[in-house]
């Protein structure tokens, strides 16, 4: 994977003591670092990990919706 369009919320967190890179549409994908440029570099590591997971366990992967809306 060249690059992920999935979308990534990025955030620091107190009690991790690192910013928290999350993918909401690939449920449990997420990852952490010191720095948000690290957060984000981990995360599309696993992101290629998740779909590799996924592939192999013959599950189904998900379609980029792009920008999602929360409440």
């Amino acid at each position: 994977m060249s690059e992920p369009r999935y979308e990534v919320i990025l955030y620091w967190s107190d009690e991790d003591q690192a910013f928290i890179a999350e993918v909401p549409e690939l449920p449990g994908c997420a990852a952490d670092g010191p720095t948000y440029q690290a957060a984000l570099a981990n995360v599309e590591v696993i992101i290629e990990e998740w779909i590799e997971t996924a592939t192999e366990l013959g599950r189904a992967i998900p379609e980029p919706r792009g920008r999602l809306m929360f409440a």
